[in-house]
C-alpha cells in the first residue's frame, strides 16, 4: 500500500505566478540538494498505463489539438525525481507531488507520508536560496477554494482474481461514510467554498460519478484505473482517489488500515452483508456537509442510519473476519486498528469534540470555534478560510497542525527522528529497499527508475533493465547482503543475470 500526494502551492504577493514553474522549482532545489555528482536518474515511463480500465478496456487519448505541444508535463523538462528513500518526487498537474514508496502495513505509511512533508518543507526552504525568485509556500490540502482540487490518492494491491464487481459493490458505501474519521475538515461547502459552513471532507463536493476512470474530472468513488506496476497476472492495484490528504498521522494510519481490512475480507468473499448505498455521490456530499454527524445515509434496501453506524456494520464484519481467519495470531497493528476504529467511531457518536487530539476535521473545527466565539464570526469571514488553509502549511513555525504538535495537543504514532530518517531510507521489506538501495550506493549508473523495474547503465552496449514485478521481493533480507557486496553496478548486474 501507499499514499500519494498532491501539495497546494502559493507564492504570497505574485498572485500571476506560473504555478507550474513554482512547482518544478521547489523540487528541482531539493533534487539539485540530493542529487550525487549532478547526475540524476528519470522516471521510466515504458510500462505505465494510465488509461487502461479495469472493466476490460483502454480508453483512447484525447486527440493532441497542437502537435507541436508537448505531451504531458514531464515533456517539459520539469522535475522528475526517485528518492533514495525509494519515493517519487515531481510536479503534477502543476502541483509538487510526492508518491511515497510501497509499504507492507499502516503504520510505515504514516511514516514515509510524514517524511513527504518534511521533503516538501526542505524543498520549499531550499528554493529560496535561488536568486531571483519568490517565498514558495506549500500546504497538504485539496483545494484551492475557488473551484479547484487536487489529490491525495491511496492505492493499495490486490489479487486479480478478486472480481472488479464486488470491490465496486462493498466498498463504495465504505468510501461515502469513513470520512467521518478521515476528513481533513474544511471551512465552506461547494465546490467554490461560497457556501457558508463547515463540513467533514475537502474532497467530498468535487465528486460526480460512482465509477470512472478520471482523475481530475468527473471524478468518481471507485476509480478504475487498471495499471498494477506488479505482475499484471497475478496483481491489479486498486486507485484510490477519494481521500482527503490528512495532517493527523492517526487520521491517516486509520484510513488505510481500515480500508486494507476491508479489501482482505472482499478478497476472501467475507463481506456478505449488502450494505449499498442509494445515491451514494449525494449520500458522499450529505455526509461531509453535516459535522453533527446526525444526517441518515439511505441503504438500498430501505434502512437507514447515520454513516457512524453504517461504518460500525464494517467494523462489526471486520472483528469477525480477524477473529476467524486469524485468531489469537493476528498482527499487533490489526488489533490496534480494530480497537482504534472502535473507540474514534464510538466517541464520534457520542462527542466529536473528545476526538480532538486524533481527527483532522475535529482538530481544524475546533480551532476555528475558538475564533468564532472569541471574535463573533460568521462562517464566511475570511479569516476562518485563513485559518483552515494555515492548517495544513507545512512549516514547522507556521502550520497550524504542526504548532498543536509542537505543543502536545495531537496525537502521533511515529517519532521525528524515524521521520527524518524515513527522508533518505526507504523501507526494508518491500521492493522500495532495492530501488533506494540502488539509488544512493550506485547514483552515477541508474539511468532510470519506476515502482517495477531499476535500468542501469553501465558502460556496455545497453542498458540493463532489472524488473522488479514482485513487490515483495527485492527486500533487506532477499537483497541486502548482496548489495553489500557489490561495489559497483555492473557487479550488481552481473550478480543477478548469474554471470
Amino acid at each position: 500500500m501507499g499514499v500519494e500526494t498532491e501539495y497546494g502551492v502559493s507564492v504570497p504577493g505574485q498572485p500571476n505566478t506560473n504555478q507550474m514553474l513554482a512547482s518544478s522549482l521547489v523540487v528541482n532545489s531539493y533534487a539539485n540538494r540530493t542529487a550525487s555528482g549532478g547526475s540524476r536518474a528519470r522516471w521510466d515511463f515504458e510500462e505505465e498505463s494510465p488509461l487502461r480500465d479495469a472493466r476490460g478496456f483502454e480508453t483512447p487519448r484525447e486527440p493532441v489539438v497542437d502537435p507541436s505541444a508537448p505531451a504531458n508535463e514531464d515533456d517539459l523538462g520539469l522535475a522528475n525525481v526517485i528518492l533514495t528513500n525509494g519515493a517519487r518526487f515531481y510536479v503534477d498537474h502543476a502541483h509538487p507531488e510526492y508518491s511515497a514508496p510501497e509499504c507492507t502495513n499502516p503504520r510505515d505509511v504514516v511514516l514515509w507520508d510524514k517524511s513527504g512533508e518534511r521533503v516538501m518543507a526542505e524543498a520549499a526552504r531550499r528554493a529560496l536560496h535561488v536568486p531571483g525568485t519568490y517565498p514558495v509556500h506549500l500546504y497538504k490540502n485539496n483545494t484551492d477554494n475557488k473551484g479547484v482540487s487536487y489529490g491525495c490518492h491511496e492505492n493499495y494491491l490486490m489479487a486479480r482474481s478478486t472480481p472488479f464487481g464486488e470491490i465496486v459493490r462493498n466498498l463504495t458505501p465504505f468510501f461515502v461514510t469513513r470520512q467521518v474519521f478521515c476528513g481533513a475538515g474544511r471551512v465552506g461547502v461547494g465546490v467554490d467554498g461560497r457556501t457558508a459552513g463547515y463540513q467533514l471532507s475537502q474532497r467530498a463536493d468535487f465528486f460526480e460519478v460512482e465509477v470512472g476512470l478520471e482523475t481530475t474530472l468527473k471524478r468518481p468513488i471507485i476509480n478504475t484505473r487498471d495499471e498494477p506496476h506488479a505482475d499484471p497476472e497475478k496483481y491489479r492495484r486498486l486507485h484510490v482517489i477519494i481521500g482527503d490528504a490528512n495532517m493527523s498521522e492517526i487520521a491517516t494510519y486509520l484510513k488505510v488500515g481500515t480500508t486494507a481490512l476491508v479489501l482482505s475480507m472482499i478478497e476472501d468473499s467475507w463481506l456478505t452483508v449488502d450494505l449499498s448505498v442509494d445515491g451514494p455521490v449525494a449520500a458522499l456530499r450529505a455526509v461531509s456537509h453535516d459535522p453533527s454527524l446526525r444526517h441518515l445515509v439511505t441503504l438500498r434496501d430501505g434502512r437507514r442510519m447515520t454513516a457512524i453506524q453504517l461504518q460500525m456494520e464494517y467494523l462489526e464484519q471486520a472483528r469477525k473476519y480477524v477473529e476467524d481467519r486469524y485468531g489469537t495470531d493476528a498482527d499487533a497493528q490489526t488489533v490496534d486498528i480494530l480497537a482504534r476504529w472502535e473507540s474514534v467511531l464510538t466517541r464520534l457518536e457520542d462527542d466529536p469534540m473528545t476526538c480532538a487530539r486524533e481527527l483532522d476535521w475535529v482538530a481544524k473545527l475546533s480551532i476555528a470555534e475558538g475564533y468564532r466565539t472569541r471574535d463573533n464570526l460568521p462562517w464566511n469571514d475570511p479569516r476562518l478560510q485563513l485559518v483552515d488553509l494555515q492548517y495544513h502549511d507545512v512549516r514547522a513555525d507556521k502550520g497550524l497542525y504542526n504548532r498543536l504538535v509542537a505543543r502536545g495537543r495531537m496525537d502521533r504514532l511515529v517519532t521525528e527522528d524515524d521521520v527524518v530518517r524515513s527522508m533518505t531510507e526507504p523501507p526494508e521489506d518491500t521492493r522500495a529497499y532495492f530501488r533506494g538501495r540502488c539509488l544512493a550506493q550506485y547514483p552515477q549508473q541508474v539511468a532510470a527508475a519506476s515502482w517495477d523495474s531499476v535500468i542501469f547503465d553501465i558502460g556496455r552496449d545497453s542498458l540493463q533493465r532489472v524488473p522488479t514485478l514482485e513487490p515483495l521481493r527485492g527486500t533487506k533480507s532477499h537483497v541486502g547482503a548482496l548489495l553489500e557486496r557489490c561495489r559497483t553496478a555492473a557487479e550488481l548486474v552481473d550478480a543477478l543475470s548469474g554471470k
